[in-house]
């Protein structure tokens, strides 16, 4: 069953009720991601650990749910990279990702570059957005080694700033193309910014918990 096949619209009430409950296991298997990846000691990002996270975002929503799309994409105004180009760019992309765990790389540098990169990549058919935003903060919580605390994760912090966040990532694509190195001074600001806040938001225990809100307004790519 795909949803988006029978209802033809992401605004049908059975499509909506399936992305609030895919967003809800969305983010049990990242943090359970993060959790296994401390207890072996290994911080490393891989192209199956990307395809899960993209399989429990849009699995029974939309066709190749957690396989590289076999065909090209629109997104606005932006024509990512050749369907066929998937698979080296993103070869390429977990390769860097894990030599910079070894550079001792800043973080938050290293998340904003994923944040921005998978985007740029457009690997999936769908679910693009929540497949980078779950990618970058699991780099975050890996290199910080725990699952970062707060009321709202910067996932989906990011998600309610979305028109600044698709700006910064414009930015950057725009640079990218122009000069060949992306300019991600603001989309690391953005991210600064949305991590400091979920972390003051912490409870005073500091046990690390959060609450990981599904995305009742409707999940977006």
């Amino acid at each position: 069953m795909i949803l988006f096949e029978l209802t033809r619209s992401e605004e049908h009430p059975a499509y909506q009720r399936m992305a609030i409950a895919n967003g809800n296991r969305h983010y049990d298997f990242l943090r359970s991601l993060v959790v296994a990846s401390l207890d072996v000691g290994r911080p490393f990002l891989s192209q199956h650990i990307m395809k899960a996270l993209n399989f429990h975002a849009i699995a029974c929503l939309h066709t190749n749910a957690g396989e590289y799309r076999p065909c090209p994409v629109h997104v606005g105004d932006y024509q990512p990279p050749e369907h066929y180009q998937v698979g080296p760019l993103m070869d390429d992309f977990v390769n860097f990702v894990n030599r910079s765990w070894d550079d001792q790389v800043d973080p938050v540098v290293l998340a904003t570059y994923v944040l921005w990169r998978l985007n740029y990549i457009h690997p999936f058919i769908n679910g693009n957005g929540r497949t980078a935003r779950a990618a970058c903060y699991f780099v975050l919580c890996v290199a910080a080694g725990s699952w970062l605390p707060g009321e709202t994760i910067l996932p989906e912090l990011l998600r309610m700033r979305r028109v600044d966040y698709v700006a910064a990532l414009k930015v950057a694509d725009s640079s990218f193309e122009s000069t060949g190195q992306p300019d991600l001074s603001r989309l690391h600001e953005i991210v600064s910014i949305l991590l400091s806040q979920q972390l003051e938001s912490a409870a005073p225990s500091g046990d690390g918990d959060v609450s990981d809100e599904s995305n009742e307004e409707g999940l977006e790519d």
